[in-house]
């Protein structure tokens, strides 16, 4: 369990709702010590969103963590979707994210970063038509409609 705020640490957050000069120190010496977020937006009467943004901005870890979160050469990752720091095991490749949620809407949003390296050229049987399909390599008609064309005949449209 974590040590309790000194009457000294309580004294200087009496300014409720503002970041002041003390309230930056307080935040990183709090979050040096392992206090989460919440702890120190409820200590320091201040928004947790607050609390977040100020320590994204100004890179600050609980100690007891940093080790644990560090890559191979020394330096943390953070995830690239929300921002938390990512647990790094040793000996593994270096994760990008910090579970497979984020993963998934990061890719989700940056769609044009995919690397996209089986596309294949077709033309279509049944208009003649040239068509790009992506990772199916045995795909034969452009569309669904030209599938059903060449299947079932004209008369089926």
């Amino acid at each position: 369990m974590l040590p309790p705020l000194s009457p000294a640490e309580v004294e200087r957050t009496k300014h409720k709702g503002v970041l002041t000069k003390e309230n930056k120190m307080m935040i990183a010496s709090l979050r040096r010590r392992g206090y989460g977020y919440k702890r120190i937006a409820n200590e320091l009467c201040l928004n947790t969103n607050t609390i977040k943004s100020f320590c994204r901005r100004h890179p600050l870890e609980p100690l007891a963590l940093t080790e644990e979160y560090k890559t191979d050469d020394g330096t943390t990752r953070f995830c690239k979707n929300c921002g938390a720091v990512v647990k790094q095991l040793p000996g593994r490749k270096e994760k990008k994210f910090c579970s497979d949620t984020c993963r998934n809407k990061w890719w989700g949003k940056h769609q044009e970063k995919v690397n996209r390296k089986s596309m294949y050229s077709y033309e279509c049987p049944t208009c003649g038509k040239p068509f790009m399909a992506y990772g199916n390599r045995n795909r034969k008609y452009c569309s669904h409609e030209c599938y059903i064309t060449a299947r079932f005949g004209e008369q089926n449209k």
